[in-house]
């Protein structure tokens, strides 16, 4: 058994993406880093700890899926469609946490005796990229753009979105998975037409919905404050506003760790969610634009990683994984650097890497072993002996 763990190790360092990992940890601990600076007030090191072992679960974890065969394991596609949709379907048991606590939306997951809540919605969209690539691969084959294919793969795509929409109203996730389709479905060569149909489709009902007002009022104000700052000070606009506060205050080399006015602030006029969706903004008042500079060339060298493997993998199903991958990290990456600087409305997207979030952590992880997974099997016979 230890010799052959032994081996199983020479063989990743030997051909997994160890540069990969390398960028991978090095984000992670400066997101730990960051978390205890955004914790400090409390005198808990509850989380510090906390990210530390879904940390070391997700080394495990890369390890592990960098020598799983994606391609075998898709095969039991009806399984794992059966877990996504029965995992996300176990936020209607008691082992839900209750909406209240966790900002109105029944996203997670309590199981007793375990140190982190789980959010099913962010494991699932692994699985949902895995299932989605052998969808493509298949249909590439059996003309991508026709009316039948698009219906199987569009219709699986809607299900999962409205699905986990029904269940958790976690739009921010929801249109994460949006965001992975759409790169996917881009790079596998859908014809830009059903892209035109869909855009269009989507802005249509979107203004009905507006005309109508049948957006939820706190989703419309969301908006609205985008194109008005002023609007909703003490409301929709109060996260943003502090957030701009910080990086106005932090300037170039910031004020320290564990020295940030709002970060280090106790009680309410703090910044808020700072270890959380905020962490962006937090590491902007104590490290400055540079250290936010150094933030997003980890992240945007992680997602480049995750595209060059999708370049030289051997198959389009391991190719198309990677770009999915990418796609998941991208949107996340826009999206919350977006709403800290107040260009794009707050959905409750973490960071990837930096935020706290045991499940989010782990998820990326896994995604990344798989990645591994994929570069590993690219590789010429002679250079896998």
């Amino acid at each position: 058994m230890t010799e052959r763990l032994s081996i199983k190790l020479r063989s990743f360092f030997r051909q997994a993406d160890v540069m990969l990992l390398v960028l991978c940890c090095a984000a992670a601990l400066f997101g730990i880093l960051l978390i205890a600076s955004a914790t400090h007030y409390t005198g808990d090191l509850r989380y510090v700890i906390i990210q530390s072992i879904a940390l070391i679960l997700g080394i495990l974890m890369y390890i592990f899926f960098s020598f799983v065969e994606v391609e075998t394991l898709s095969e039991k596609w009806k399984w794992i469609f059966a877990f996504n949709v029965l995992f996300i379907c176990l936020l209607l048991t008691p082992l839900a946490v209750d909406p209240t606590a966790t900002g109105g939306n029944r996203a997670w997951l309590h199981f007793p005796g375990f140190p982190m809540n789980i959010q099913p919605g962010e494991i699932v969209k692994v699985t949902f990229i895995l299932l989605l690539a052998k969808q493509l691969a298949y249909y590439r084959e059996h003309d991508l753009s026709s009316i039948r294919s698009v219906t199987f793969y569009g219709g699986h795509f809607l299900f999962m979105v409205a699905l986990l929409y029904l269940v958790s109203k976690d739009a921010g996730t929801c249109l994460v998975y949006v965001s992975i389709f759409i790169c996917m479905t881009f790079a596998a060569g859908v014809k830009l037409r059903w892209f035109a149909l869909g855009f269009g489709g989507i802005a249509a009902i979107l203004t009905v919905l507006w005309v109508k007002d049948w957006i939820p009022g706190y989703m419309r104000r969301r908006i609205e404050v985008i194109f008005d700052h002023s609007l909703y000070p003490l409301g929709e606009g109060w996260h943003q506003d502090r957030s701009l506060l910080a990086f106005g205050s932090g300037g170039w080399f910031g004020q320290g760790l564990f020295n940030g006015t709002q970060t280090q602030q106790i009680g309410g006029v703090g910044l808020p969610a700072r270890h959380t969706d905020f962490i962006f903004s937090a590491a902007g008042e104590e490290l400055g634009y540079v250290g936010c500079a150094v933030i997003i060339v980890l992240l945007v060298a992680i997602v480049l990683r995750c595209l060059a493997v999708a370049r030289q993998a051997k198959t389009p199903m391991g190719s198309m994984i990677c770009v999915g991958v990418a796609g998941m990290l991208g949107f996340q990456i826009i999206e919350n650097i977006g709403m800290c600087i107040f260009v794009l409305p707050v959905i409750g997207l973490t960071l990837p890497f930096f935020s706290y979030g045991g499940s989010s952590l782990l998820t990326v992880f896994a995604a990344m072993g798989i990645v591994s997974g994929i570069k590993m099997r690219s590789l010429p016979d002679w250079l896998r002996d």
